[in-house]
């Protein structure tokens, strides 16, 4: 821009007046460096010069505005076009829509598209495809696919980027029958696939972990002949990653490397996602070494991925050193850290640290969420502090945080497996505790049903109040298969042996709680929105 402003200069200096479309051209030029300053100097420029602005020039106002996310001045853009009798054409009117995409806007996408429709205007490929992302981003698929239909009967030839949205949004929903479904109906429409369309495929895939039939797609690619790219190699090897498949990730990573792609940092997330998804914290270090010697700095993400790795093995000392570590570097621990590393010191049983780490992480102004407290929950059950457990239950909801499934299963075995009859606090609180999760319409699996009820002979034999509630949060075929009188007898010579069992911790099956760095409920979920894929 700096080029063509001294032409501009230039050709002012010999006397040479500029056209209209010099300043057009001017204008696209400030808008694609998103600066709107200089833009609307050119655009006053050129009323000063004598120019009457046209729809063009509204228009590279009103693509200024939605590409710099201020739809709100791109509509008011509009109101000023309007008001001097300039009418909008295809092109203004797609940017609007595109704006309001932008901005997940649905419902004034549509209103923009049916003022199209008022003004007789025949809408082109580009509005149909806007219009196709609104539907998918709504998750109306069905007028998706009409929509595509619509765009045939009026002649129009669909495009890639027709198909795009719809196939992923199948894909990331997990319907991977629909998502080829569509991948088929685009090349019957003569679209020839790109490595994007590709992508989807093999993104949903993975999510599903149908790694068999992603590979496949690599196959159809070469077929195809189009060559995949570096976003293709790491969501295969985010996919093996998730199931702690080190050599396969491997494997992908040396295809990367002898292709001659870019070695960035979302690539060696996904290395170290396998090694410690699969417990090899030796190869995951030989990992992090690989990256300083390629200048390739260690983010949250990547120190997250780290100390979970160490917490799965309640290594407290090695997460402790990593959260130094990010101290010296500069980097911002998030609370999927500070998570992960209370993980690791429930695993060990300091739950001093664990406390200490709760009240360092909200001095400096981060708050534990829902998985934060289970995992100290889960870590007061270990500690067979049953009265922590609880006190920790009534911080969270202190907080403001809803308790969810985990949180109660948690709790819950834990107040049942160290309940004892003199403890009127645990008794009263497995009430109250029974009462929330039939206000909230929760229910218990068979297994944790049959577990809970086994624990709740040992409190009322004979049955009670506490039987009648907590049996409001069993299975509703609970009755039919393990009613009441059936099962008080059931296993009676096995109660007096487990009632001195030690160890009867190990058989409670306490809730998965993911501290795996990534924020979602499934510790084999691959946090991949961390980056743009297409």
């Amino acid at each position: 821009m700096d080029r063509a402003e001294a032409l501009v200069r230039e050709m002012e200096e010999a006397g040479i007046d500029a056209s209209i479309d010099i300043y057009h051209t001017m204008m696209d030029g400030y808008t694609m460096n998103g600066d709107e300053d200089k833009c609307l100097v050119v655009f006053d420029r050129l009323k000063e010069c004598g120019f009457t602005p046209s729809v063009i020039s509204y228009g590279c106002l009103i693509n200024l505005y939605t590409k710099i996310g201020k739809v709100s001045k791109a509509l008011e853009v509009s109101r000023k076009m309007e008001s001097v009798g300039i009418k909008h054409n295809m092109k203004t009117y797609s940017m609007l829509i595109n704006g309001f995409l932008k901005l997940k806007d649905w419902a004034n996408a549509f209103a923009v598209f049916e003022d199209v429709v008022k003004d007789g205007l025949k809408p082109d490929v580009i509005l149909y495809n806007n219009i196709i992302r609104a539907f998918c981003g709504m998750g109306n698929m069905d007028r998706a696919i009409r929509t595509v239909k619509e765009m045939q009967k009026a002649w129009h030839r669909p495009t890639t980027r027709t198909f795009m949205p719809i196939i992923h949004a199948f894909a990331r929903s997990g319907d991977m029958d629909k998502a080829l479904e569509i991948f088929d109906m685009m090349r019957m429409s003569g679209c020839i696939p790109t490595v994007h369309t590709f992508n989807a495929l093999i993104l949903g895939l993975v999510e599903k972990c149908q790694m068999e039939k992603a590979v496949e797609i690599l196959d159809e690619m070469a077929l195809a002949g189009i060559n995949p790219n570096e976003h293709t190699y790491t969501t295969i090897m985010n996919g093996y990653a998730a199931l702690g498949d080190t050599g396969k990730a491997f494997g992908y990573f040396t295809k990367l490397r002898n292709e001659g792609f870019e070695l960035d940092v979302f690539i060696y997330e996904a290395l170290l996602k396998a090694c410690c998804k699969a417990g090899r914290m030796q190869s995951a270090l030989a990992v992090t070494k690989e990256m300083s010697n390629q200048k390739i700095p260690r983010n949250t993400f990547v120190y997250n991925i780290l100390i979970d790795g160490w917490a799965r093995r309640g290594d407290v000392w090695e997460a402790a050193d990593l959260m130094q570590q990010m101290t010296q570097e500069g980097v911002r621990p998030d609370i999927h850290t500070y998570t992960s590393f209370i993980s690791a010191c429930c695993k060990a049983g300091d739950m001093l640290r664990a406390t200490k780490t709760i009240e360092e992480m909200q001095a400096f102004g981060v708050k534990p969420n829902i998985k934060t407290y289970t995992t100290l929950i889960h870590g007061w059950a270990r500690a067979s502090l049953p009265e922590k457990a609880l006190k920790c239950f009534d911080e969270m909801k202190q907080a403001g945080l809803q308790p969810d499934r985990a949180v109660y299963h948690c709790l819950m075995t834990s107040l049942l497996s160290r309940a004892a009859v003199a403890e009127s606090y645990i008794y009263s609180g497995i009430l109250s505790i029974c009462r929330e999760m039939i206000e909230s319409g929760l229910t218990v699996d068979m297994g944790t049903a049959v577990h809970w009820s086994k624990c709740l002979r040992k409190i009322e034999r004979g049955g009670g109040e506490l039987t009648e509630v907590l049996q409001k949060t069993f299975p509703p075929d609970w009755n039919l298969a393990h009613g009441l009188d059936v099962t008080s007898d059931i296993d009676s010579e096995n109660e007096n042996e487990n009632d001195n069992d030690e160890d009867e911790d190990d058989n409670v099956i306490y809730p998965a709680v993911n501290t795996d760095g990534n924020g979602e409920n499934d510790d084999d979920n691959i946090e991949m929105n961390h980056r743009l894929w297409f």
